[in-house]
């Protein structure tokens, strides 16, 4: 059992199809004070069945973007710890979540980054790769101290591995095996998910640009 308290955040966008199963598992992984999904923006049952898994939900009337909602679930609790997890995963296990909360539960890390499976080549390529993952256990002022303009959108994950490291504090990676992801291609078809991709990874770069830009990380 933790030590100290760790709530679920899951932010979700029209994610009905597996938001109830992670939820799921997050309860029956048993050590988390508080599951909090995150809504935003959703115009599906999202909302409906994160409910009926047991989660407490957070609608968000217009889609404001992951990093936006992460700090709207973080906001309803108080726990020290957080755990930030995608909606869309499929093979995620209470294992798999004890796993990744060992490593800052016992101390020894700041923040622990699951790594989720793609395949024998991209695993091996992502070792190299800046961490930019979505399943995450890290103290919670790892976020909470990032100037505001880094917690929006996607590129709130890259600023938070730039803080760690910038900052010296010990974080690393987990790796989760069988853990996939629902491709955004599967979800909204080639072409939209094309342009949902290119807009995550324009967020990633210009953050990751911009916190080496702005060594002194002051908010504006």
């Amino acid at each position: 059992m933790p030590t100290e308290k760790i709530s679920a955040i899951i932010p979700a966008h029209n994610e009905e199809r597996t938001v109830g199963a992670v939820v799921d598992t997050v309860r029956a992984a048993g050590f988390f004070d508080r599951i909090i999904v995150v809504s935003d923006g959703s115009h599906d049952r999202t909302a409906e069945v994160a409910r009926q898994s047991g989660a407490t939900v957070v609608e968000l009337a217009k889609n404001q973007g992951k990093g936006s909602a992460v700090a709207v679930g973080l906001a309803q609790t108080d726990s020290p710890l957080a755990c930030f997890l995608d909606a869309d995963l499929v093979g995620l296990t209470a294992a798999y979540l004890a796993a990744l909360a060992e490593p800052v539960l016992s101390g020894r890390w700041v923040m622990s980054v699951g790594m989720w499976d793609r395949g024998p080549v991209s695993n091996f390529l992502a070792r190299f790769l800046p961490l930019i993952s979505g399943q995450r256990v890290l103290r919670r002022e790892v976020f909470e101290d990032l100037p505001p303009k880094f917690r929006s959108g996607y590129g709130m994950e890259a600023a938070m591995t730039h803080a760690c490291r910038s900052g010296h504090l010990p974080f690393g990676r987990v790796f989760l095996p069988r853990l996939k992801i629902v491709r955004k291609f599967a979800k909204v078809g080639l072409f939209p998910g094309l342009v949902g991709y290119v807009r995550m990874f324009r967020q990633v770069l210009g953050v990751m640009v911009a916190v080496r830009l702005d060594p002194t990380r002051q908010a504006d």
